[in-house]
């Protein structure tokens, strides 16, 4: 698996411009966190359309695996531990403002169940590295049924996706990734715009697709973020970064 770039992708999870100072550093911890993870995952939807890679299985779970992956190979301990518990606890939130709504589990959806999705986290970034993520499960309630499967399972999520990273790694630095945003200086607009910028600026320093991929921030009118292959573009609505400070905050 390609090396760790641990200062070159660690989070700045303190760092706020002038612009996005009304949100409290708590929150905007939270939010980028989950950012992050989001963002990685469509990256997942994005590299099975440009590479063709085959899916056995739901695609939405193999963007999920991806961005487990990322997380612990791109960012530094410390970093990789607090994004996973922001996303983990992201996932907690969605399932109780669904409970709390009276809002039925999507059993028919795409995308697993919430609280599945919290799980399947925790027990893969437990599995990449478990004597030094024991507290980490634990406190993030693993059942041990679970857990002794967990080495294995990131073993499969690395031979699965640790080919294809190390291809684009080998590829070398590049320019793959090309920004757009709407120039919104409205704080989560602006905290999403620093949070994007910062992962692909990172991300062309050390890798290429052999098809650039477009990353827009805009608004949607929704909380959502999505890949769209006819245009070859990952999409991160504002709207999700206020959903998810609506989240940290209940």
């Amino acid at each position: 698996m390609f090396k760790k770039l641990a200062l070159a992708f660690t989070l700045s999870l303190a760092a706020s411009t002038a612009s996005a100072q009304e949100i409290d550093a708590e929150t905007e911890d939270f939010v980028s966190s989950n950012l992050i993870a989001i963002f990685y995952h469509e990256l997942g939807h994005a590299l099975i359309d440009i590479l063709q890679l085959p899916v056995f299985g739901q695609e939405e779970d193999a963007a999920d695996v991806l961005s487990v992956v990322m997380v612990h190979e791109l960012f530094d301990e410390e970093t990789a531990v607090a994004i996973t518990y922001a996303t983990a606890y992201g996932f907690l939130g969605e399932a109780e403002d669904r409970e709390s709504q009276g809002a039925d589990v999507a059993w028919w959806g795409v995308h697993g169940a919430d609280l599945q999705r919290y799980y399947t986290l925790v027990c893969l970034f437990y599995g990449a590295s478990p004597d030094e993520r024991e507290d980490v499960a634990e406190e993030l309630g693993l059942p041990e049924e679970r857990a002794i499967t967990c080495e294995d399972e990131y073993q499969l999520a690395n031979d699965s996706w640790g080919p294809v990273l190390d291809e684009l790694y080998e590829a070398g630095a590049g320019d793959s990734f090309v920004y757009s945003d709407m120039g919104d200086d409205a704080p989560f607009a602006v905290l999403t715009h620093n949070v994007i910028v910062a992962e692909l600026t990172a991300l062309n320093e050390v890798l290429s697709l052999p098809t650039p991929l477009k990353v827009s921030v805009a608004y949607c009118g929704e909380a959502n973020a999505f890949y769209d292959p006819s245009a070859v573009e990952v999409t991160m609505c504002i709207e999700f970064a206020e959903y998810l400070a609506e989240l940290s905050n209940q």
